[in-house]
């Protein structure tokens, strides 16, 4: 998630459909990754907040993960070793709302 994503509303509406469809839902935060100028962007808010399921904020109940790197390949490297297992994560966690 780069600094733009949390308010997007494409964003909002895809997490909720998700979620409603049963289907597992996690984040990325993608703020160490270099657009096609070079530039990083800043870290930005967490969709999640935005939800609430059985009066708790989703962003307490589903992973947003943040690789603990700067520097652009180590971020891509990261979340490529780890995707799967956040993604088998995600589909754990829905399963426990069903």
């Amino acid at each position: 998630m780069s600094s733009y994503t949390a308010g997007r509303k494409w964003i909002k509406y895809e997490i909720k459909k998700a979620w409603n469809d049963g289907k597992g839902v996690m984040g990325i935060y993608v703020h160490n990754l270099k657009d096609s100028d070079g530039n990083q962007s800043s870290k930005g808010g967490n969709p999640f907040d935005a939800f609430n399921i059985d009066g708790k904020s989703l962003s307490k109940i589903v992973k947003a993960y943040d690789p603990p790197y700067s520097t652009s390949t180590y971020v891509y490297d990261h979340i490529k070793e780890n995707l799967s297992a956040w993604i088998e994560k995600a589909i754990e966690i829905r399963g426990k709302y069903d």
